[in-house]
């Protein structure tokens, strides 16, 4: 009997961590609903790469500013469902124009305000993987607890003899970036972490981390290798899966670090894990350590991030137990 197919649209428009932390809906659906089940993801266009290697994606779509750029050609498509991991304007927008069934999750917006403003936490104890996953209970799809996933094509794997020889036999990642000021360590704590390690460490970032990369990298010396806005985030991810241990800020690599089953110290500023984005191991949770300030009440201050520490002290990262992170290596 010809199975039924059944086309289903994924939208999350960013980010890396944010993208990856949806792969788990992406293998239920496939792998638990009856019929021929195609995916299709909408996406922005620099966030492509995280997701084109993914084996459970039929068609990808993307967008550079607008979901106008695509709503015909996902009109044509006749999707039968839309299951909204992003839940903003625009993806709104894709919904009202398809007229599709269409399933969101709670992003649990009132109670990050509570924490953010009055310091009340009253989120659940839940990781936003799961959130994503209740979105498509409806479809009497379960979580598998099988973790996050991520893929690299088969070229875009780095090799580490054209790194350097130091680091051909182990080493530690550090992925020095975030988005926001307050989500990152400052340099010197950085520089002064990276001296205590006392392994080889490769620097992991973006070509805005480089400058940054340059000045620890001249600091530590040659126990250093500094990889930023070197790669792509596909090499990068390579990297990541290749280290002994992953030290990160709250980021997306930190989440590549989780699908590959990377032993993790997570190191946290202006946000907190209450949040529900802390690194997925569902069945593994010993690989992950947290490493944040807990003696400050002006914690968390926004739920995504500053350019600069409100109170002007910082010290949710200043004040970061460097020795608890060499521990937890």
């Amino acid at each position: 009997m010809k199975k039924v197919k059944v086309k289903i649209l994924i939208i999350r428009f960013s980010s890396i961590g944010d993208i990856v932390l949806t792969t788990p809906v992406l293998r239920c659906l496939k792998e638990q609903l009856d019929g021929d089940i195609e995916l299709h993801y909408l996406t922005k266009k620099q966030y492509q790469p995280v997701v084109i290697h993914n084996p459970n994606i039929t068609k990808i779509y993307t967008i550079t500013k607008s979901t106008n750029e695509v709503v015909n050609d996902l009109k044509a498509e006749n999707f039968d469902y839309i299951v909204d991991l992003h839940k903003n304007l625009r993806s709104r927008r894709v919904i009202k124009s398809l007229k599709v069934l269409s399933f969101s999750f709670d992003k649990l917006n009132p109670q990050k305000w509570l924490l953010t403003t009055f310091k009340i936490n009253k989120l659940p104890k839940i990781h936003i993987v799961e959130r994503y996953l209740k979105a498509v209970k409806p479809l009497g799809v379960v979580n598998d607890k099988k973790g996050l996933e991520y893929y690299i094509g088969e070229k875009e794997n780095v090799s580490l003899t054209d790194i350097s020889s130091a680091h051909k036999n182990g080493y530690i990642a550090f992925a020095i970036g975030a988005q926001h000021f307050t989500k990152r360590l400052p340099t010197e704590k950085i520089i002064s972490i990276c001296k205590k390690i006392n392994q080889p460490i490769i620097l992991l970032g973006g070509k805005e981390d480089a400058n940054t990369a340059v000045e620890i990298e001249t600091a530590v010396g040659e126990n250093v290798f500094n990889a930023c806005g070197k790669f792509s985030i596909n090499q990068s991810a390579s990297l990541v899966k290749q280290c002994k241990a992953l030290i990160t800020h709250d980021t997306g690599l930190m989440h590549i670090g989780a699908a590959f089953g990377v032993k993790i110290i997570s190191v946290w500023g202006n946000t907190v894990p209450d949040f529900g984005m802390y690194p997925y191991f569902p069945q593994n949770p010993e690989k992950f350590t947290v490493i944040e300030n807990n003696n400050l009440k002006c914690r968390p201050c926004s739920k995504i991030g500053h350019d600069s520490c409100p109170k002007k002290h910082f010290k949710c990262m200043n004040n970061i137990d460097e020795l608890e992170i060499i521990k937890s290596l």
